[in-house]
């Protein structure tokens, strides 16, 4: 499995340090491993080989190689490859709600188990989020896979993806200007950033299954 660190991570921890928020931020990014290790047993358990770890400054990813094998098995089985997707998507916010199950019976002072719980509920919300890649698009992408076959599941899920971002970012830009909190801002860009990157490489596959669909009607 490939391991890579994104550099820019840096610089959220210097953002973070001086606007006195390094410590939320730290207990975050430890809780979104934790996060990515639900993500990764649930592919262990299917099956699933991973390939490659990032970490990131909004979290880490863990991306999970598949195989002519698998894709194979797709066709002749049906919908068992996006089965296992919506599992193994799920598994990550399962996690964090675990995690605050827990906390809730721990015997902590109150502050500190407040901050694991706002910690947890912020992954699972952000996470839920039907945005592709995140954990609520991949979901929502494999049952439209379903339902709808791929070339429209890709075409719904970046349509969706981009009116929940522009939603969010109006919500975020009331509550930035009331509170004040870097933070905020940081996630719209990061989001904005990761939409910006999945839907140049939806663009590009369109355009191969339009050339596909052409050559298919030519002959």
């Amino acid at each position: 499995m490939r391991f890579r660190i994104d550099l820019k991570i840096f610089i959220f921890l210097i953002l973070f340090y001086f606007t006195k928020q390094i410590e939320i931020y730290a207990m975050i990014m430890f809780f979104a491993i934790l996060h990515e290790l639900g993500h990764l047993l649930a592919g262990l358990l299917l099956r699933m080989k991973p390939e490659k770890m990032e970490i990131m400054p909004y979290g880490v990813s863990i991306s999970f190689q598949l195989t002519p094998e698998d894709y194979n098995k797709k066709i002749k089985l049906g919908n068992q490859l996006e089965l296992k997707k919506i599992l193994v998507a799920i598994a990550g916010p399962i996690t964090n709600f675990i995690i605050i199950l827990i906390t809730l019976h721990m015997k902590y002072s109150i502050f500190f188990m407040l901050k694991i719980i706002y910690s947890n509920l912020l992954l699972i919300l952000f996470n839920l989020l039907p945005i592709y890649p995140l954990d609520g698009g991949r979901i929502i992408k494999s049952i439209l896979h379903i339902l709808l076959g791929k070339i429209k599941a890709e075409k719904y899920i970046n349509l969706i993806s981009y009116i929940t971002l522009i939603v969010v970012t109006f919500v975020s830009s009331i509550l930035i200007y009331q509170i004040e909190n870097i933070a905020i801002f940081l996630m719209v860009i990061i989001l904005w950033g990761i939409f910006i990157k999945e839907d140049i490489l939806y663009r590009r596959r369109n355009k191969i299954y339009n050339l596909l669909e052409k050559t298919i009607e030519i002959k």
